[in-house]
């Protein structure tokens, strides 16, 4: 096999991101669900610190990691 051969498939940069978008969403769902659209996007909107807003921070989060997580590597040498 050659050494410049990368395996994404074993990357846990990418996978950790992953986890985090998949936990945001699951928790922004969950208050769509709960609660009306209007409502949940009266929350987005407003000057308070929200879960819905900590929902959509974790999924950008997640978006940041997972870019990291498949940027190419540098070579040795």
């Amino acid at each position: 096999m050659s050494t410049n051969y990368y395996r994404r498939g074993r990357n846990p940069t990418t996978a950790i991101g992953v986890l985090f978008i998949v936990i945001g969403a699951i928790a922004l769902v969950r208050q769509l669900i709960i609660w009306t659209e209007d409502f949940v996007f009266e929350f987005l909107l407003n000057s308070e610190i929200t879960s819905e807003k900590v929902s959509v921070a974790t999924i950008g989060v997640g978006v940041f990691i997972v870019l990291l997580g498949l940027r190419k590597h540098a070579s040795k040498g």
